[in-house]
């Protein structure tokens, strides 16, 4: 289970978060680690794919401090992504070391299933920012269409 007060990354994946930041000279579309983590968990969550870590990577990126993604605003992610999986009021609970434990379980699932989705999209590809507003906005339009087949409100008059 999650270790309390950090969000982890899984070890098959930390070469990805690493390449996917501009951080330290690199070219990635994110800043921050904890920016691509925040991003492969909705991605994640979109998808509805939850992918347990495995082995964790111990350097880095090494676990994440909590307080980084507070600090950002990015903790309401994490406790969204809790009380929809888990449909319990209780896992908001900010008393219990235990329910924060599976919130970040949660967050740390749904951001390993996100990033394996951006693996296999980012596959052979050299500029991922190009990449990832592709993969972006074939989301978009893909969405649109299916609403669009199934919006009965323009027969409407």
């Amino acid at each position: 289970m999650a270790e309390t007060g950090r969000i982890r990354v899984a070890k098959d994946k930390a070469e990805l978060v690493k390449d996917l930041t501009s951080s330290d000279g690199g070219t990635g579309p994110f800043n921050t680690f904890a920016d691509v983590i925040v991003f492969a968990a909705a991605l994640g969550a979109k998808h509805k794919k939850r992918v347990p870590l495995g082995e964790i990577s111990k350097r880095e990126p090494s676990p994440i401090r909590i307080e980084y993604f507070a600090s950002m605003g990015n903790d309401i992610l994490i406790k969204l992504l809790a009380i929809n999986e888990t449909k319990d009021i209780k896992t908001l609970s900010l008393n219990e070391e235990e329910y924060e434990r599976q919130r970040n379980h949660i967050f740390e699932e749904y951001a390993n299933g996100g990033l394996e989705i951006l693996q296999n999209e980012l596959r052979g590809s050299v500029d991922y920012a190009e990449r990832i507003l592709l993969f972006l906005s074939y989301e978009r339009t893909n969405t649109e269409q299916q609403d669009e087949e199934f919006d009965l409100t323009k027969f409407l008059s």
